[in-house]
């Protein structure tokens, strides 16, 4: 009986900072768990802009790595492949000038890639917060203040579509300031429903978002954002969530790498992504610490 009481105060305790009801009764006491905003337009640490860029550049990098497996993708797009190949020479180039050794192309891990690109590179592990469970660590390079550090991965949903039994007992649904909804479980049945959209989207070889997230190995060594854990009074937020909608001209061949899958088809909107953008300097070892609101006062 203690051990099970135990587990239901863990579970509780990841649990509450999403539960409405809780939140609102402990508004003033949470100061912590809220991120206060004048109104949503201002609620950009980053330029959308900026967060563009990052991620185009990142996604870039992951494609050239993975060069060899993009073969029906590029035969459907010459023009991309010319643009490709000029890539692929270049980063040779530069792979023969550190290591004259190597023969071909060197296909470095999703983490590699993302320490080559960026500077840095995060992973899950056992937070160091007790009883939280798993949290996200930078884990080889630094972060500078303002800096596009992970993403949130799942399914997107609009505030009209169903949700109710995949939010049972989910301390992984992220709610954005217009209500837009996006599941992060990757188990049970979010699992389920994620991989059942990613697969409904997909067009010829074109993958529209990724699917690999849902396992141990992510292609995209960003989308952990959803294991970053709730700030505390001994560790202060670090990082802070902010909302992107993915524009129309987004490079085809790179939506494989995107997290988020919209739950409705029909849908005209653009994909919202929710990526963690740092507030300070990070440094090698640290965890990431978030406000899991963003309150518009």
């Amino acid at each position: 009986v203690a051990a099970m009481l135990r587990e239901l105060r863990r579970r509780w305790g990841s649990y509450k900072y999403r539960f409405v009801p809780w939140l609102a009764l402990n508004l003033r006491r949470q100061r912590r768990t809220l991120r206060y905003v004048p109104e949503s337009s201002q609620d950009k640490i980053i330029a959308d802009e900026d967060v563009f860029e990052t991620l185009l550049k990142t996604f870039k990098a992951l494609f050239i790595n993975d060069f060899n497996r993009q073969a029906d993708i590029l035969a459907l797009l010459p023009e991309v492949k010319c643009q490709y190949l000029e890539l692929l020479t270049v980063q040779q180039k530069r792979s023969k000038v550190n290591s004259c050794s190597r023969q071909g192309q060197h296909v470095f891990t999703p983490e590699e890639v993302l320490f080559n690109t960026l500077g840095f590179a995060v992973s899950r592990d056992q937070s160091s917060l007790v009883s939280a469970g798993t949290g996200v660590f930078v884990t080889k390079g630094f972060v500078p203040k303002g800096t596009v550090v992970s993403m949130y991965p799942g399914t997107v949903y609009r505030k009209h579509e169903p949700i109710f039994f995949q939010s049972l007992g989910n301390p992984f649904i992220f709610r954005c300031i217009d209500g837009v909804l996006i599941d992060g479980n990757d188990k049970g049945l979010s699992r389920s429903v994620y991989r059942s959209c990613s697969r409904r989207d997909q067009l010829g070889p074109f993958q529209m978002s990724d699917e690999s997230w849902l396992t141990a190995t992510p292609q995209n060594p960003l989308a952990v954002g959803q294991y970053v854990n709730n700030c505390s009074h001994e560790k202060a937020a670090n990082v802070c969530y902010q909302e992107f909608d993915v524009p129309g001209h987004f490079p085809v061949e790179l939506k494989q790498y995107l997290p988020n899958i919209v739950y409705s088809h029909d849908t005209e909107s653009h994909l919202r992504c929710v990526v963690l953008v740092t507030l300070r300097d990070i440094k090698q070892g640290e965890e990431l610490f978030s406000n899991y609101y963003t309150v518009v006062s």
